[in-house]
């Protein structure tokens, strides 16, 4: 690695984006301290334990705290005191009108101002709706007695790449006014960008509005090729078949053109409906956001709707087996996961669900609880044991390489609704399934 100009960070709040961002700046050579205000989560990560799951994160994490680059605590305003940068990496999640929540945001603003000790640059991390670094400078401003600016610089980390999204960025984003706080926001990425045209320079309001445009657009492009998958059902037509017709154009792209059940997590959903309220409260009519929501709500329950077709005598009584309960392989995040949604339909509609996922069980039951006929087991193939039919809800590795001769042996019926399309129907059809996936050609249609 390069040699690394030090600069002294303070990150506020470990949720994910503040952890990851804070161990790869440290990892570049940064002096780091992440603050959190819950005291046993950070005496549990001062022993080295990370509250997340993310490929890469914990031997980093380890390696810096052990090196002194990364330090955690709750004292907020000596970590402020000595800091150059403080990024600002709080929750800021959907509330019941689809605006996002700021007040853990401007809660920190208000105290940040009576705490700087010299020029200091505070940046919104999180996702803020445009004109949030205009009230952050306000309240700051009331108490502060030194210098400062304000900036923005918006995080496009992918959950499952999120370590190689920091480490090697394809680009970083910047929106301050301020020269000065340019400057030391280059000088401290500087180490993970291999040439100056990845920085991407602005206004504030732009670059908040840059990180709901991005989400928006990927969104609809999952959007889009389910609404595709839907359609070539109808048609006899393989989704498949097109998506690698349309993928290599560099006009449209190859990713996020996965026909499924549905995109999840924390940022997607929340994100379109905070840009979707941000139109209607400046009176216009963003048509185009409104469909996203509702094509991806009714995505959500494709595989449902595919099981009542097929057990025409309905779920009751049924044994499902579900593979997957993070949004997402390579997670522990269940927020808004298509599972999640499905699991109480399920449920309601009088089946037993066994479930299992690597890595996101415990974050599914604490949101779920518990239920009578919710069962979480430790093994693919134990969910599958005498269950009616499995359904794919995530599309992990060690599902796409599973003993499909050992799972057709363990189902009841040899059923399987496929929400990721893992698997190719031809395949399945030979290997005696009865196999429906997202827009693929079913059994019936062969």
């Amino acid at each position: 690695m390069r040699e690394v100009d030090t600069v002294r960070v303070t990150i506020i709040g470990t949720g994910y984006v503040g952890l990851v961002t804070g161990v790869c700046l440290a990892h570049s050579g940064h002096k780091v301290t992440c603050i959190d205000i819950d005291a046993g989560k950070v005496a549990r990560m001062q022993q080295g334990e990370v509250p997340i799951y993310e490929p890469g994160l914990e031997p980093l994490f380890r390696t810096v705290l052990a090196n002194g680059t990364l330090t955690v605590t709750t004292d907020l305003a000596a970590a402020v005191k000595t800091a150059e940068v403080v990024f600002l990496a709080l929750p800021t999640p959907q509330g019941a009108d689809g605006a996002a929540d700021l007040s853990s945001v401007l809660a920190v603003a208000d105290q940040l101002g009576g705490l700087l000790a010299g020029f200091t640059v505070v940046v919104t991390k999180s996702t803020v709706p445009v004109g949030t670094g205009d009230e952050v400078a306000k309240r700051i401003r009331r108490t502060a007695t030194a210098d400062f600016a304000v900036a923005s610089n918006p995080e496009f980390l992918r959950e499952g790449l999120a370590v190689e999204d920091c480490l090697h960025p394809d680009r970083i984003v910047i929106g301050t006014s301020s020269e000065p706080a340019r400057a030391l926001l280059h000088k401290l990425y500087a180490p993970v960008v291999e040439r100056e045209s990845q920085f991407v320079d602005m206004n504030v309001r732009s670059a908040e509005l840059t990180k709901y445009a991005a989400n928006s657009f990927l969104a609809m492009k999952v959007s889009f090729i389910n609404e595709i998958a839907n359609l070539s059902e109808r048609l006899g037509t393989d989704v498949e078949a097109v998506r690698r017709g349309i993928g290599p154009d560099p006009r449209i792209g190859e990713k996020f053109l996965q026909a499924g059940i549905g995109y999840g997590g924390s940022c997607f959903p929340k994100d379109v409906e905070a840009l979707l309220y941000t139109s209607k409260t400046h009176d216009y009519d963003f048509k185009l956001l409104e469909s996203i929501v509702i094509i991806n709500q009714s995505q959500k329950v494709r595989l449902i709707q595919k099981l009542e077709a097929y057990f025409v005598d309905g779920l009751a009584g049924k044994r499902l087996a579900l593979w997957g309960l993070a949004f997402k392989p390579d997670t522990d995040d269940v927020r808004e996961s298509p599972a999640l949604h499905m699991i109480p339909l399920l449920l309601e509609k009088g089946a037993t669900v066994v479930a299992y996922d690597p890595h996101a069980r415990h974050t599914a039951e604490s949101v779920l609880g518990q239920h009578e006929n919710l069962v979480y087991v430790e093994t693919a193939l134990e969910a599958t044991q005498s269950a009616d039919a499995l359904c794919i809800v995530t599309e992990w590795d060690e599902f796409r390489t599973a003993d499909l001769n050992a799972v057709h042996g363990s189902l009841a019926e040899p059923v399987i609704f496929d929400g990721r399309n893992l698997f190719e129907p031809t395949d399945m059809k030979a290997a005696g399934f009865h196999y429906e996936a997202i827009g693929r050609a079913s059994d019936e249609q062969d």
